[in-house]
């Protein structure tokens, strides 16, 4: 079952932002997105619910350093990125 990826113009200009700090994660960014469009639940993503300020949203691994906060609507099969960065930057 797919997923769409629904992208608001903040996550876009964060991601924008993300990208041109880091244009050597540009492939691994990319490559995480259409997995989770794919499949949320792959185990290489390593999904999980945030709690405290963050409870609500989830994670995605981008590699060991970045994440991909979103908000997991799997009822309505839509996944929208929040925000995404290294662990400090997201959390």
């Amino acid at each position: 079952m797919s997923h769409t990826l629904v992208f608001t113009d903040q996550y876009v200009r964060r991601a924008a932002k993300f990208i041109k700090r880091h244009p050597e994660l540009r492939q691994q960014y990319l490559k995480t997105l259409q997995l989770l469009e794919a499949n949320p639940f792959h185990p290489s993503l390593r999904l999980h619910p945030l709690s405290g300020k963050l409870s609500g949203l989830h994670s995605v691994s981008i590699n060991l350093s970045y994440r991909i906060t979103l908000e997991l609507l799997i009822e309505g099969e839509k996944i929208i990125p929040v925000n995404v960065g290294d662990h400090d930057a997201v959390y």
